[in-house]
C-alpha cells in the first residue's frame, strides 16, 4: 500500500509523516525505514527507525530511486514501513516520472506487503491522475 502526503511548503506534511513513522514503530514487528535527503530529521525520527540519508547514495532521479527502493526491500523482508520524506528534492520535479516510480513500486510493496509513504510538494491538483488514488 502506497500513500501520498502532498501539499505546499509549510502545509504540515513532514509533521504528518512524522506522526506516522511514529505510529508504524509502535506497532511494527518488522523494520520501519524512514529516507530523507540531508539529515533535517535526525532528532525528530525514533531511534527505532532506520534513518537513510539518501545523499550518501548518488541518487538523483525516480528511475534510480525505484531502484534504490527496491533493492532495501528485496535486501530485507522485514521492512513493514518504508517512509520517503521530499521526495521531489530526491528524485526531481517530475511528476510522469513520480507517478511511473509510484506505480512499479506499488507491484512491490503489494508483494511484499510493505507499507509506504512519501511527501510530495505540490498541489494536489497537479498530480497525474494515475496519482490522485494514492492521496
Amino acid at each position: 500500500m502506497i500513500k501520498l502526503i502532498v501539499g505546499k511548503k509549510g502545509s504540515g506534511k513532514t509533521k504528518a509523516l512524522l506522526e506516522m513513522i511514529e505510529e508504524a514503530v509502535g506497532t511494527s514487528k518488522g523494520s520501519v525505514v524512514c529516507i530523507e535527503k540531508g539529515n533535517s530529521l535526525k532528532y525528530n525520527v525514533s531511534h527505532q527507525a532506520r534513518l537513510v540519508d539518501i545523499e550518501d547514495y548518488d541518487v538523483s532521479d525516480f528511475n534510480t530511486l525505484y531502484g534504490f527502493l527496491a533493492g532495501m526491500l528485496a535486501g530485507n523482508y522485514d521492512i513493514t514501513d518504508l517512509f520517503v520524506d521530499a521526495t521531489l528534492k530526491i528524485g526531481g520535479s517530475d511528476l510522469e516520472g513520480l507517478a511511473a516510480m509510484i506505480q512499479k513500486l506499488d507491484k512491490l510493496t503489494a508483494q511484499s506487503e510493505a507499507h509506504a509513504a512519501f511527501t510530495v510538494s505540490c498541489d494536489a491538483g497537479e498530480l497525474p491522475e494515475s496519482l490522485k488514488k494514492y492521496l
